[in-house]
């Protein structure tokens, strides 16, 4: 693994499963706030960064040899992952988190007083967000970039983009990421890194174990997209214009 102090917690994310793995492990922001560098992270943490590349060149070493190499694979291929693996994800728990949330909210505030105020509120909007997102790229940017590698492979020009270009619908699916991990930190804030009191009924706790999953799923997905789909996509356009 590359060991110099420029090298980005994105560029090591976006070569390796394994990788993205030890950082959920130490609570590293590989998606949205992974353009810093990994000795300056470690440092804001606390961490020794000789130690955390240490791990990470044991997990890059040993890691199963199941993980896709999503830098190599098709982007067909990567997009049906994305859809099949995160965005019925969300079409999935989104709901069935909310539902949770609402009847936490609803009891808890009337039987020990004011409890996750602030939470169903940037939870909507984050769903709305989500699922609007998550169309938008199914409907417009995704079968673009296959058309793009369709036409690529048959050595054919590259079709039209109703959008000219696609860094266009791709600067503004990142901005939406990054609003995504903006209501990730509040919900944390609100939630107290997910804790659960000693009182909380199950409901609760199923509350709070599905955001902590949907974090760690959604950290995942955008890593996908931004550090791998995205550029990919980007650098094929490019090569055809």
């Amino acid at each position: 693994m590359p060991g110099t102090e420029t090298t980005t917690v994105r560029d090591i994310a976006a070569g390796s499963l394994a990788a993205v793995r030890v950082f959920e492990k130490y609570g590293i922001d590989y998606c949205c706030g992974g353009k810093r560098p990994l000795d300056a992270v470690c440092r804001e943490k606390g961490y020794d960064p000789d130690e955390l590349r240490r791990e990470l060149d044991a997990a890059l070493t040993g890691k199963v040899a199941a993980d896709r190499d999503w830098n190599a694979a098709p982007l067909t291929e990567l997009i049906g992952h994305i859809v099949r693996t995160h965005h019925d994800y969300l079409r999935r728990e989104l709901p069935a988190i909310q539902a949770r949330l609402e009847t936490v909210y609803r009891v808890y505030n009337q039987r020990y007083g004011p409890t996750l105020i602030g939470l169903p509120e940037v939870f909507f909007d984050l769903r709305a967000e989500l699922e609007m997102h998550i169309r938008k790229e199914e409907m417009i940017l995704f079968p673009t970039i296959a058309a793009y590698e369709t036409a690529d492979s048959n050595g054919l020009p590259l079709p039209p983009a109703p959008f000219g270009t696609v860094a266009n619908p791709i600067a503004m699916m990142e901005a939406e990421h990054e609003s995504a991990g903006h209501a990730l930190t509040r919900i944390h804030e609100i939630t107290r890194d997910f804790a659960v009191p000693d009182y909380a009924c199950v409901t609760y706790r199923a509350l709070m174990s599905g955001l902590d999953e949907l974090e760690r799923d959604l950290h995942l997905h955008i890593h996908l997209e931004n550090n791998i789909l995205f550029p990919r996509a980007a650098a094929l356009e490019a090569s055809r214009r």
